[in-house]
């Protein structure tokens, strides 16, 4: 990653105070997506570490990741695959693979699906996304790789806060950190 990306990341985020009750600052990451020259270089930059094991397809979780997931599509010249969650809005239809994660920071386990049509046998899978903090989401994605015969490479994301033995484990790769912030 180029230095100017890392600066534009780091100057357009913002730790946001939601008000009275809340237990701690939201990520507002608004700004990324607001910058024509942050967009165009984040696809590539996100997948320069696993361009070598030749991806054959992105997979990315709703919300943010239907943003980051194409942009790194887009730079390896594959396709994209949406990861849906029940709770955010129309499941699209048709045979669902789902899997759930482990408790996640908040100790949610969050559902997620992928369209069965859409990832098989000789797939060859690049989890991209935003903030990978324990890896829930990650884990439920593979475990939908693994079921559908599709082979999860790694992930890539935008902030890793997750153990660097579990980033290891799980072969996460991020452009920065939560202290970076």
């Amino acid at each position: 990653m180029s230095a100017e990306l890392r600066a534009r990341l780091v100057e357009l985020f913002r730790w946001i105070d939601p008000g009275p009750g809340a237990s701690h600052l939201v990520s507002d990451v608004s700004g990324w997506w607001r910058d024509p020259d942050v967009l165009a270089a984040l696809g590539p930059a996100l997948v320069a570490p696993f361009r070598a094991a030749r991806p054959t397809v992105v997979v990315s979780p709703a919300v943010t990741g239907f943003l980051l997931g194409p942009l790194a599509a887009t730079a390896l010249g594959v396709g994209f695959v949406a990861a849906h969650k029940p709770g955010d809005g129309r499941l699209p239809a048709g045979p669902l693979t789902w899997a759930q994660s482990p408790p996640d920071f908040r100790g949610r386990q969050v559902d997620l699906a992928v369209r069965d049509r859409h990832l098989g046998p000789g797939d060859r899978v690049l989890v991209v996304d935003d903030w990978v903090a324990t890896a829930a989401q990650v884990r439920a994605l593979y475990d939908i790789c693994t079921t559908l015969g599709a082979e999860a490479l790694g992930t890539c994301a935008v902030v890793v806060d997750c153990a660097p033995a579990l980033s290891a484990e799980l072969r996460i790769s991020g452009l920065l950190t939560s202290a970076d912030l």
